[in-house]
């Protein structure tokens, strides 16, 4: 997984920060309201919904902000109607980016990313110019304290994942996206509650990073992520670990 995984790491430790906590449940509730909009505000009937609202919970949003996000989305309460958009871009060394939008003024967006990746040596790309390098699965995070790793190694194998990793404070499980909900499920019936669980996209492919490049692409990472339209970043770089420690620590 390494970059992929790698920046995960770097926004676990941002995300401690209550500034990083409040754009994260921002988020959380554009995605609740866009999901509830476009497929209903039932859960049973609309699975992005059921995992947004997943998410949220493993985020400990509390359950009024949740059912009101709900509400904005079906149209029962009044709210902004925000609009999805996919960019990708390249960042340094050729890093293939792909940022998931969610604005009110599209304008305004494309301008400001377009801006940010130019600070830091990028640019924006034509549509389906890196897209074809990610691949669209299933992830969750749980906290390592919870639950032995062998016991959350077989729950997850048994129920569809494809692996699993660690990184001592975290296991990462990947399952295809069809096997989302059923490794979710099989981990919620034995009592494990993921910190995260979400469809992200996972590079097939990575470009090894060192040096200034790799400071940049941190750097130019972090400026993305902070940016209040942006609902995901994912890009295909890879750098060392050392290099992880040090960035989180200066950020």
């Amino acid at each position: 997984m390494s970059g992929h995984s790698k920046w995960s790491t770097i926004k676990r430790k941002k995300g401690k920060t209550d500034a990083a906590r409040g754009r994260m449940f921002t988020r959380l509730i554009r995605e609740i309201t866009v999901s509830a909009r476009e497929g209903g505000g039932d859960q049973d009937s609309n699975p992005r919904l059921r995992t947004a609202v997943a998410a949220a919970k493993a985020a400990n949003m509390p359950a009024d902000n949740i059912k009101k996000a709900v509400q904005r989305g079906t149209g029962e309460l009044p709210g902004v109607t925000y609009e999805e958009i996919l960019y990708e871009a390249y960042g340094p060394a050729g890093v293939a980016i792909l940022m998931r939008t969610l604005t009110d003024n599209r304008n305004r967006t494309v301008g400001e990313l377009r801006h940010l990746l130019s600070r830091f040596g990028g640019n924006i790309g034509e549509t389906g110019s890196v897209n074809w390098v990610f691949q669209r699965l299933g992830q969750f995070e749980i906290d390592a304290k919870s639950a032995p790793e062998d016991t959350v190694l077989e729950i997850a194998m048994e129920s569809g994942a494809t692996d699993m990793s660690s990184d001592g404070d975290t296991f990462t499980i990947i399952s295809p996206m069809a096997e989302f909900d059923s490794v979710r499920t099989a981990l919620e019936r034995q009592g494990i509650r993921p910190t995260s669980a979400e469809l992200t996209m996972v590079p097939q492919s990575y470009i090894r990073l060192e040096g200034r490049d790799a400071q940049t692409m941190l750097k130019l990472m972090d400026a993305i992520e902070d940016h209040e339209d942006v609902q995901n970043v994912y890009a295909n770089f890879d750098i060392d670990d050392e290099l992880i420690e040090e960035f989180s620590a200066q950020n």
